[in-house]
């Protein structure tokens, strides 16, 4: 039997599986892949056959093909298959499948067209990453263990766990240099046995493709690539964290790093327009402006502190004790938060006998505090009675807090708190 026809009836006999699932299976029947972006990153239109399709024409396999799969941290080309949007491009191996957003009804030959502006700064990321890896690695003797290439930004796990701003400068004054100075950048195939000067030893075996950046770095890579440094453009480092035992970079390049650098200049200029300042007086005026905020803080504090004292006293003056001998506060609000109620709490469990119940209903919740020579643990009170409506919440034996979905509600909850 062909082999073209061993494969169709293999793959009618898997229709209860996925499109891809099935045709994952027959790759041990198919001629591979011929991946044109290896040798040409560059090339933008290619003709190709068709060599399978699969779930009515939204997958398509073909004998060779410029579309790069997600792969490596990189993520996959998009473009134009036969007229048909390209969605998707997934590495099965010996083959490539193109996941199309409408059905390709041929089987003969199709023209591929790859979406350029979203390759080539993909393009740029990735070698920038490779020339930032291997400045980081000469400078500081960190090595790059993880890339993550995303829509806006990419970033880079370091196996150090902290990275010091002025590492940081550093680290980015040396990639632009190296930049600039546009050193070639070179694909080869080399035998994994033989292979020497790789900025991290590969696990492949058989034949590798090396990416170098003369007289700089030499890596195993199957991504994509500019030719010269020059073409990476600009390389901006944005900020560092820490992310379980690695400090994690973002960075970008080229495009991307022009865009952010204008954003952030327009941010600054209407930051300064609106303080009626220069953008080079924004650190100063927001300096000063924190402290004296932090002093109106301090002092709004100390005021409502005051009045929380002085109508608790008066609340608790006029409150009658109950058949206990405790003095019972209520107050309601419509609107919360429930914890506008916390100093006036406070105050009201510094009196002798009292207890408090503050509330809001719109959200429903409530505050309950009680003073210490009441014999009443405001926490465990305010559990009892919310626990039948449904309610959540706890605290100490001196303040609690807790929260109701069902407004109506309420009113039953604050009845079985006061009445103890």
């Amino acid at each position: 039997m062909p082999l073209r026809s061993y494969q169709h009836t293999i793959f009618t006999a898997l229709t209860a599986l996925t499109a891809l699932t099935a045709l994952t299976a027959l790759t041990a029947f198919t001629v591979m892949t011929d991946r044109l972006y290896y040798t040409d990153s560059y090339l933008r239109e290619f003709d190709a056959a068709v060599v399978e399709r699969a779930d009515e024409g939204r997958t398509v396999f073909l004998d060779r093909t410029a579309f790069y799969p997600t792969s490596g941290g990189q993520p996959n080309d998009l473009g134009q298959l036969g007229g048909r949007r390209v969605v998707d491009v997934v590495d099965l191996g010996e083959r490539i499948a193109h996941r199309l957003a409408q059905p390709l009804q041929t089987q003969d030959g199709v023209k591929g067209e790859i979406d350029w502006t979203r390759r080539f700064d993909l393009m740029q990321q990735h070698t920038g990453q490779h020339l930032l890896s291997a400045v980081i690695a000469e400078l500081f003797g960190y090595h790059t263990v993880s890339v993550h290439f995303g829509e806006r930004s990419s970033t880079l796990d370091l196996e150090i766990g902290t990275f010091s701003p002025g590492q940081l400068v550093a680290a980015e004054d040396r990639s632009n240099e190296i930049a600039v100075e546009n050193r070639p950048v070179q694909v080869t195939f080399e035998r994994a046995d033989s292979v020497t000067g790789l900025r991290q030893a590969s696990e492949r075996q058989g034949t590798l493709r090396i990416v170098t950046i003369e007289k700089l770095d030499r890596s195993a890579c199957g991504g994509t690539h500019v030719r010269r440094t020059g073409e990476i453009g600009p390389i901006l480092l944005r900020r560092v964290e820490r992310v379980k035992q690695s400090a994690r970079l973002e960075f970008l390049c080229g495009g991307r790093a022009i865009r952010r650098a204008r954003a952030d200049k327009e941010l600054l200029a209407r930051l300064a327009a609106g303080f009626s300042a220069a953008a080079d007086e924004l650190p100063t005026l927001v300096e000063r402006l924190r402290t004296d905020l932090k002093d109106e803080t301090a002092t709004r504090r100390a005021v409502e502190t005051q009045l929380a004292d002085v109508q608790a006293r008066e609340l608790h003056q006029a409150a009658v004790p109950d058949a206990r001998g405790i003095r019972v506060v209520v107050r309601r609000e419509v609107e919360g938060p429930v914890d506008r109620f916390k100093a006036l709490a406070q105050a009201m469990a510094a009196l002798p006998r009292t207890l408090f119940v503050g509330t809001v209903s719109q959200p429903p919740g409530l505050l309950v505090a009680a003073s210490e020579d009441s014999g009443i643990d405001a926490g465990r009170l305010l559990r009892a009675g919310l626990e039948p409506a449904g309610g959540r919440g706890g605290g100490s034996a001196r303040t609690a807090q807790g929260s109701l979905k069902d407004p109506a509600a309420l009113e039953g909850v604050i009845a079985a708190i006061t009445r103890g």
